[in-house]
């Protein structure tokens, strides 16, 4: 059997991301408390086939019960049941945000007098031993729904890949850091698009700017520095049992060089058998 756990963030995406697991083939059950979970596995194991790949989303919505949720996990573990943790996360000004536009109320303002931006940051407190238990943390805050799509199908549906699953990020500096990143490279010392009128206004997924990227020596040792580097690195990460990497690429806007990078990269490490996903944080903006 197949158990996946979803939790995270109030207004992440995790009702999103049911939907898209429910059409890899997951059966989906949602708003479950922690305590029920033992018994709905155990019943799904003597169930159905189509029980067999499970997707249970669980969190701060079953208030007070949900600080069972450490020992459930404890308990599946004693009883050897093989499960992985989604946690859906975004920056809590993007998740104030969310909420106010959606016009619906956070689960603790409803059992609190307390404001959106007050209810996120006591949620983001209980869930911080949890979020650090994950397999898999996905920040929405600068996904599309597409891109979201794309991660989890990247996550959870390829075939005869790798256990690993890396995600090939691109980022502008001056928009600030990838704070989720695994690992960061900084491109900034590479030759610049920008400064050449006919490529300014494309980006590093257009073949003109990456062949202009990497037509010098130092731009072809560095990426095969740095492929090395990450090929030796994700051998040691699946050693220690680590399931998901992100490596963040960041220039100076987040449309050329890091651009061209994440590409590469994921080019590579699914030509190496890895599951992989490529997201361009800026590369759209003006």
């Amino acid at each position: 059997m197949e158990l996946l756990i979803v939790t995270g963030m109030s207004g992440a995406g995790k009702s999103q991301a049911a939907n898209f697991l429910e059409d890899m083939g997951y059966y989906c059950v949602d708003n479950i408390p922690p305590a029920i979970i033992p018994s709905f596995v155990d019943f799904s194991m003597h169930g159905s086939e189509d029980m067999m790949r499970l997707a249970i989303v669980t969190d701060i919505r079953g208030g007070e019960m949900f600080n069972d949720m450490p020992k459930i996990l404890e308990s599946l573990k004693n009883n050897n049941v093989d499960f992985k943790i989604l946690f859906l996360d975004a920056p809590d000004d993007i998740l104030v945000r969310r909420f106010k536009e959606n016009r619906r109320k956070h689960p603790l303002c409803e059992r609190s007098d307390i404001s959106i931006t007050e209810a996120v940051e006591v949620e983001r407190g209980r869930l911080v031993d949890i979020r650090k238990a994950a397999d898999y943390v996905v920040d929405t805050g600068s996904l599309s729904t597409a891109d979201l799509k794309n991660h989890l199908t990247a996550l959870f549906l390829s075939e005869g890949k790798k256990g690993m699953s890396v995600i090939c990020r691109s980022f502008g500096f001056k928009y600030g850091i990838d704070a989720d990143a695994d690992i960061v490279i900084d491109v900034r010392c590479l030759r610049n698009p920008f400064y050449v009128s006919s490529l300014k206004n494309k980006t590093g997924v257009d073949t003109e700017v990456s062949d202009y990227v990497m037509d010098s020596k130092e731009s072809k040792e560095f990426a095969k520095r740095l492929f090395d580097f990450i090929d030796y690195s994700l051998n040691l990460y699946v050693n220690e049992g680590k399931s998901q990497l992100v490596v963040s690429f960041g220039c100076t806007g987040g449309k050329h060089r890091s651009v061209t990078f994440a590409e590469m990269l994921y080019k590579h490490i699914t030509e190496k058998g890895f599951k992989g996903t490529v997201i361009h944080r800026d590369m759209n903006k003006k």
